[in-house]
């Protein structure tokens, strides 16, 4: 039978690692001072509980493969993000240079 988790713990857990993949691995030491400086914890406890399931997960995507999957998927969000702004400006700027030629 394995270790009974409160909600929150999975849920913050999850989510740390769906928003920063690339900031966690397989230590927990290391693990618990990233989910000190991330979150604003009431209790040692309870960031120790989230860093442990962090670790867990970390240890989990890695053999499943499914780590290197959210990495993929952070760098293709963060190019499409630079994408959206490098098309945005252009984009800017073509209506200045409209408004100029109209002038």
């Amino acid at each position: 039978m394995g270790k009974v988790r409160i909600g929150v713990v999975k849920r913050t857990a999850r989510k740390l690692i769906a928003a920063y993949p690339d900031l966690f691995n397989e230590d927990f030491e290391h693990n618990k001072k990233v989910v000190s400086q991330l979150i604003e914890t009431p209790s040692k406890k309870l960031r120790n509980q989230i860093a442990g399931y962090v670790t867990r997960l970390v240890r989990l995507y890695k053999r499943t493969g499914r780590l290197q999957y959210l990495l993929e998927q952070q760098r293709a969000e963060e190019m499409r993000a630079a994408l959206a702004a490098q098309a945005q400006q252009a984009g800017g700027e073509e209506q200045k240079e409209t408004q100029a030629s109209s002038e």
